[in-house]
């Protein structure tokens, strides 16, 4: 324990005489009340306020303190008055203080004199004088900040308001007012808030609301009460008894396997200081727990502070910000079990609208799918904001466009994403899943059309990425747009060709038009090599000769030698397999050899794609 210096000493001498120079003449004009009980004595009547009088009892044991005396005298005094609760809360927090009886010398007991004057103003203030961001000095020498926003509050030195609970208890020399914490003035916390604060793991065992989470916390990883009494810092959201008695609904902590319990527990535990007020400057949004989910990453947990401060959607803070040695403390009403990708699309609100679209009219097709713990996902899923945008141009079927937000079979982080193709769950046929481009150039963009806002969502069963809008169900051209390969083809078939509506010819879906069709895709190197790009005339016919209508064909397909008629009129052939590093070899109309099919299968809803390494040439002679 540090010494207290002589300054310190002074100051208690002072606030003595600060206490018994005090008269009736600096009561504000307030009428002294009709009671014959001074406020040691309206204390000591009170039976929730025993505490109070034991510990200024306990002070006045040093010879430096007279605290009983100088608040039994005449004078004019405002008392914020601890609880008995309030009293067994500071010592839940307190390494080594169980009592008052711990505060057993001299110095102790000086340092309860500091504490106890910080609940004592020189001047009658009665709760009608009390304001909005008042800031009253105490007899300690330091302030205490008043907020009357939905009752009256009154912050300290830590992050935590003492809440009003009885105004206005007159006394002869002064006004009480009851309150629900012990105020602790700065000049505590810094001499003495790193030596008598407990930490995490023994502020659990001191409390008796939290003997299951203890129980726990022993039954699973034996190192986890060693974990959370080491520096930290740590946040814990400390579930109570109640809560674990609905969590385990009948069984047993034995029943859990130790693994699973140890990262149940390991979920509640965030690496650094989050207080309260922390996460109601945010709002709402995510942050990450101790529990490994997925990819072996740490398991998101979401915070959303509109109403209460809840997590998860389970769980809701009943006591805020206990203060520990290593870290700090919030006491919640639920345990927050681990959760998958349909766990926390329905905990945040932002995705309303999509969990509404997934389940419409009772559909648990996407909820067990999602739900499967044996299998990993990549969801992008849109906010309620994209729902609202989003117009089904197309009129394809919702539970089509919705698959088409899931990549099955993998657990993509932001970080892994590269400039590629991947396969989502929607399907061009029974067996065709639909491609999806990825384009991370500025950062990750989804066919062209949707934004990823949030990023790496940790479930136990895959990552989830909140986008910005809604993926539509790609044709060839969604793709052509999208992948900046294909930015001078994309010229070519709209502002070289103004004359044919290409676009239109190849947006066609469902059989309205020449669908499905199987696209050779020149890329802008492809299109480099030629020593010039045609004019309109020649252009078209080149174009053409590079779309097969009528038929997806994809790289399963293919046999060697097979020949297929492009809109052109021209058959192109294709050899396997190709030459190099081409998976296959074309020969055009025009029966230029050795063009190259560089990749393969970019599934649209209206056709496929194959890239192509040189650009098609026609045979302009018929």
């Amino acid at each position: 324990m540090k010494t207290f210096n002589t300054i310190t000493r002074i100051t208690l001498l002072f606030l003595f005489v600060a206490f018994t120079s005090c008269s009736d003449d600096d009561n504000g004009g307030n009428m002294p009340p009709e009671t014959e009980l001074n406020i040691v004595e309206t204390a000591q009547a009170t039976a929730e306020l025993s505490s109070l009088v034991s510990a200024l009892q306990k002070a006045d044991e040093s010879p430096s303190n007279n605290l009983v005396t100088a608040l039994s005298a005449e004078g004019s005094f405002t008392v914020f008055a601890p609880t008995n609760a309030a009293f067994d809360d500071l010592f839940t927090q307190l390494d080594g203080f169980d009592s008052l009886d711990d505060f057993n010398t001299q110095q102790l007991q000086d340092l309860l004199a500091i504490i106890l004057t910080y609940h004592v103003v020189g001047a009658e203030t009665y709760s009608t004088d009390l304001s909005n961001g008042q800031s009253i000095t105490t007899l300690q020498g330091s302030d205490v900040t008043i907020s009357t926003d939905g009752g009256v509050f009154i912050s300290d030195a830590t992050s935590v308001d003492a809440q009003v609970t009885t105004a206005d208890v007159e006394a002869s020399n002064g006004v009480v007012h009851i309150i629900d914490k012990v105020l602790l003035p700065q000049a505590i916390i810094d001499e003495i808030g790193d030596i008598i604060l407990k930490p995490i793991t023994d502020l659990v065992m001191g409390n008796e609301n939290l003997e299951s989470l203890l129980a726990a916390l022993i039954a699973a990883d034996g190192d986890l009460p060693t974990v959370l009494r080491g520096d930290g810092p740590f946040t814990v959201l400390a579930p109570t008894d109640e809560a674990f008695d609905a969590f385990l609904d009948g069984a047993a902590l034995a029943d859990i396997p130790t693994d699973v319990l140890t990262n149940v527990l390991l979920n509640h535990v965030i690496s650094g200081e989050v207080y309260a007020a922390d996460l109601v400057g945010l709002g709402a949004g995510y942050t990450n727990t101790l529990a490994v989910g997925a990819g072996e990453r740490n398991m998101s947990l979401y915070f959303d502070t509109s109403s209460d401060v809840s997590f998860n959607g389970v769980s809701t803070v009943s006591t805020p910000d206990v203060k520990a040695l290593n870290g700090v403390v919030h006491i919640v009403d639920a345990v927050i079990d681990l959760p998958n990708i349909v766990d926390h699309a329905v905990a945040n609100p932002g995705f309303s609208s999509l969990v509404a679209a997934l389940t419409d009219g009772g559909n648990t097709t996407f909820t067990d799918l999602l739900s499967n713990e044996e299998e990993d996902f990549t969801v992008f899923a849109p906010g309620n904001d994209a729902f609202a945008a989003f117009t089904n141009p197309n009129g394809n079927d919702i539970n089509a466009i919705l698959s088409n937000h899931v990549v099955v079979g993998t657990t993509a982080f932001s970080s892994d994403l590269t400039n590629s193709y991947v396969n989502t769950a929607a399907e061009f046929d029974t067996d065709e899943n639909l491609s999806l481009y990825i384009n991370t150039d500025d950062g990750v963009t989804l066919n062209g059309t949707s934004s990823v806002v949030t990023a790496d969502v940790v479930a136990t069963n895959g990552v989830i990425h909140a986008v910005d809008a809604v993926i539509d169900l790609p044709t060839v051209v969604t793709f052509a747009v999208a992948d900046p390969n294909f930015s001078t083809l994309v010229q070519a078939l709209t502002e070289l060709t103004p004359s044919t509506d290409f676009v239109s010819v190849l947006s066609a879906q469902g059989g309205a038009g020449s669908d499905p069709f199987t696209v050779f895709a020149p890329t802008n190197d492809a299109f480099a090599a030629l020593a010039s790009i045609p004019e309109e005339a020649d252009l078209i016919p080149i174009l053409q000769h590079h779309v097969v209508a009528g038929a997806n064909v994809r790289s399963g397909d293919l046999t060697d030698g097979i020949m297929a008629t492009t809109l052109e009129g021209d058959a192109i052939t294709i050899n396997l397999p190709g030459t190099g590093d081409n998976v296959a070899d074309v020969t055009d109309g025009a029966g230029n050899t050795g063009i190259g099919i560089d990749a393969v299968d970019v599934q649209a809803i209206n056709g496929v794609i194959h890239v192509l390494d040189g650009v098609l040439i026609p045979d302009t002679t018929n």
